[in-house]
């Protein structure tokens, strides 16, 4: 008996590679929708967890620090999702780059400040707005 492969009809990996390049020439070994997608995963699941600690779990002394909290879920959520839409923009790199950068800037720094009761630490909140709003407008050039 021989190897299981001698029995094959199908296409040899090569051929098959060849095949899978001549449909997709512009993609290498690092996919980069895949890694987009793969942060978009990430941060959403991270929204979920946060947004389910936050209204589980969060106990603020500060009431308005709750509020906090919950805007930053939104953005975070938002976000999320439109990270997904990354590989169908133009300048896919540019918009998943700004977004990232606001969600980190905007809801990570909302997420301490409010965690923490310490409204210094939201300081970089309005840069990750900026970042979002670059993001946004990104997709009309």
């Amino acid at each position: 008996m021989g190897d299981a492969g001698e029995y094959s009809s199908g296409p040899d990996r090569h051929e098959l590679e060849a095949s899978l390049m001549r449909r997709r020439p512009d993609k290498g070994p690092l996919d980069e929708d895949q890694i987009w997608r793969t942060i978009a995963g990430i941060s959403g699941i991270m929204a979920v967890g946060l947004g389910a600690f936050g209204t589980h779990m969060f106990k603020p002394v500060n009431p308005a620090n709750k509020v906090v909290w919950e805007t930053a879920n939104l953005y975070h959520l938002v976000h999320s999702v439109a990270l997904l839409a990354v590989p169908l923009t133009k300048r896919p790199r540019v918009f998943g780059s700004l977004l990232t950068f606001g969600l980190v800037a905007f809801s990570g720094s909302c997420y301490f400040a409010a965690y923490y009761e310490n409204r210094s630490l939201s300081l970089p909140a309005p840069f990750g707005g900026f970042g979002f709003m670059g993001a946004w407008a990104s997709l009309l050039f």
